[in-house]
């Protein structure tokens, strides 16, 4: 990871903390110091992407969901809301240490770019960008030079920097711009886009596309996946090539010159109808790069099997079978709309099954049933040594309400589970408290917690959250941005 700036150095920056919404609840006690992580490595660092761990959502180009800073240290636990009225999924930090958030309002749903102070989590300046669907706008990345790489409504590819003007004030830019409307026809629009390692950005849209911009000769190259599959989550990019998952199917495509092309496509099962707490038929998996050698020998997804949900693992070489593994089965909840954390041998799966979302994309199709309880679940499951199949590890009914962070700094997953308003149920009101917690990946326990809110202005939606430099975590809502420091 690059070395902040001088002024970022400063004795303020103290492994602890997050960022995001609405009021500051709850304490925890005293936490020990913790080990550092036994798990890794983790995909290789990209050199057209921002510092590892806060450059995407998912941590990385390869939607590992690691990230090499530790969270939330030892003293007591406490939150601050930054209320921005939007749903923010993705908050990213650059090299220089400025978080940069994409939200989407309440009202009007205009995607909207946030530069944030990086000690107080509030917005210092924002630029909104051309209105696309539901899910047009939420996957976005940090570029190697701190910018915000964002497809938005028009079709365009765009770079967003900040910058201070004359006066010292911060300014959001857009630095470049690149159309893909010769690729993307109308009524369509980029779900997930990534780096790959010759500096073209590769995109794939909701219809099926899937394509490579180079916005500094004006190149665009695409191809569309067979009818009918469409991609409803990110892509992910490794030295081998970019995988993408649709809702039939996993792919990892290379270019030639520029030009995608498929090396290896397999299918799996996509149970009968979407499930409930699921935003797509099929997979809800950004499929995961991972492996104990490169980082990447294995990719991972979650199936939507309708009894069962099962982590598929493949050879990243060949798409050859490594295993397919039931999951998620102490909570009874089968299915996720979540990317699996990897590292090393291990993989993460986090249930989503029955979650209430208030609104699924166009084109989604009733859930069966049409609602459930929310179950939640988390599983580990290990790649044997020998890579000749995987083993179940532990299985617990946490429920999570967020993407989990693995940190191989101080060795914990980091997320924000959601309580039933009446202990022991598993039903959900707009009363329900959220905490953040922290979890000993070697068996499931939490290890420590504090609540951060009590009601529907402070769900985390299923999202994911981020480690800031100083250790603060930040983690999106409905409303705004959460930070969880530890002082």
């Amino acid at each position: 990871m690059s070395v902040l700036p001088a002024r970022r150095r400063s004795a303020r920056w103290r492994p602890v903390g997050a960022l995001l919404a609405a009021v500051a609840l709850g304490c925890a006690g005293p936490a020990t110091a913790v080990s550092p992580s036994p798990f890794g490595p983790t995909p290789p660092r990209h050199p057209y992407a921002g510092p590892d761990g806060t450059a995407t959502m998912h941590g990385d180009s390869g939607s590992s969901d690691t990230t090499p800073l530790p969270g939330p240290g030892v003293g007591t636990l406490s939150s601050s809301r930054t209320a921005l009225a939007s749903a923010c999924p993705t908050v990213l930090v650059g090299a220089d240490g400025y978080p940069v958030a994409l939200c989407t309002p309440i009202f009007g749903q205009v995607p909207t770019v946030h530069l944030l102070d990086p000690d107080t989590g509030s917005s210092l300046t924002s630029l909104k960008l051309t209105k696309g669907s539901l899910l047009g706008g939420v996957y976005a990345y940090i570029d190697h030079q701190d910018r915000l790489v964002v497809a938005d409504g028009s079709r365009s590819l765009l770079r967003v920097g900040h910058h201070r003007d004359s006066s010292g004030d911060w300014n959001l830019t857009v630095d470049r711009s690149l159309s893909l409307a010769s690729v993307i026809p109308e009524g369509d629009a980029v779900t997930g886009l990534a780096p790959d390692w010759d500096g073209r950005v590769w995109f794939a849209t909701g219809a099926g596309r899937v394509g490579t911009a180079d916005d500094t000769t004006g190149t665009v190259n695409a191809l569309t996946l067979p009818a009918g599959e469409r991609v409803a989550n990110s892509i992910s990019t490794a030295p081998q090539g970019t995988a993408v998952t649709t809702t039939h199917a996993t792919y990892l495509l290379t270019s030639d010159g520029g030009t995608p092309k498929v090396l290896w496509r397999k299918a799996y099962d996509r149970g009968s109808a979407r499930k409930p707490g699921l935003l797509s038929w099929g997979s809800g998996s950004t499929p995961t790069f991972f492996g104990p050698g490169s980082g990447t020998e294995y990719i991972a997804v979650v199936d939507n099997a309708d009894d069962t949900a099962h982590l598929n693992v493949y050879r990243t070489a060949d798409g050859s079978d490594v295993c397919s593994v039931p999951v998620l089965t102490a909570a009874a909840g089968p299915g996720s709309e979540n990317s699996p954390v990897g590292a090393g041998r291990s993989v993460f799966v986090a249930g989503t099954y029955g979650y209430p979302y208030p609104a699924v994309p166009d084109g989604a199709g009733p859930s069966v049933p049409a609602t459930a309880d929310f179950a939640g679940g988390l599983t580990r499951v290990d790649v044997r040594p020998d890579g000749a199949g995987c083993s179940l590890v532990w299985d617990t009914a946490l429920r999570s309400a967020a993407v989990p962070k693995l940190s191989t700094a101080d060795g914990l997953l980091h997320t924000v589970v959601r309580d039933p308003l009446i202990p022991g149920t598993r039903g959900t009101s707009l009363l329900d408290p959220f905490r953040y917690v922290q979890i000993d990946p070697a068996d499931g326990r939490v290890t420590r917690s504090s609540q951060v809110g009590v009601g529907s202005l402070y769900d985390t939606l299923q999202m994911a959250g981020t480690v800031a430099p100083d250790g603060a975590y930040l983690q999106g809502t409905v409303t705004g941005i959460l930070r969880i420091t530890a002082r």
